[in-house]
């Protein structure tokens, strides 16, 4: 739980949304991993996120140098191949992140439907 300098909770801090998997690319690479288990291969990445080469590296770096996916490269057919993965600790991090996006969702309805209970401890409908 965020608190403030004053020792007050901050409710909608959301601590847990990750700078690294919040980038709307990064998002993009980390759900179409998590939806292939057994990875993909790079130009298949790059389709599903509609990403250049350049970029689709780029962000590939990032989340490598994070710890969240892994990348083999290998030669099929006389062609290299790069394939990436998500790592367990990118899985464990990408659906820790999603339960802060889904409580970030729930907030939200909560303001918007005042009527509707608040499902956050602590909380009234604004």
């Amino acid at each position: 739980m965020v608190r403030t300098a004053a020792g007050r909770r901050a409710p909608f801090a959301y601590d847990g949304l990750d700078r690294v998997i919040h980038e709307r690319a990064r998002l993009g690479v980390l759900t179409s991993l998590m939806t292939h288990p057994k990875g993909l291969r790079f130009a298949d990445l790059k389709a599903l996120c509609g990403l250049t080469d350049g970029n689709l590296s780029r962000h590939l770096q990032i989340l490598q140098e994070a710890g969240l996916v892994g990348i083999t490269k290998r030669f099929e057919d006389n062609r290299p191949q790069t394939i990436c993965r998500i790592t367990p600790q990118g899985r464990k991090q990408f659906l820790g992140y999603l339960s802060v996006l889904e409580q970030v969702v729930r907030d939200a309805e909560a303001a918007a439907n005042p009527g509707m209970p608040a499902r956050r401890s602590g909380l009234a409908p604004v």
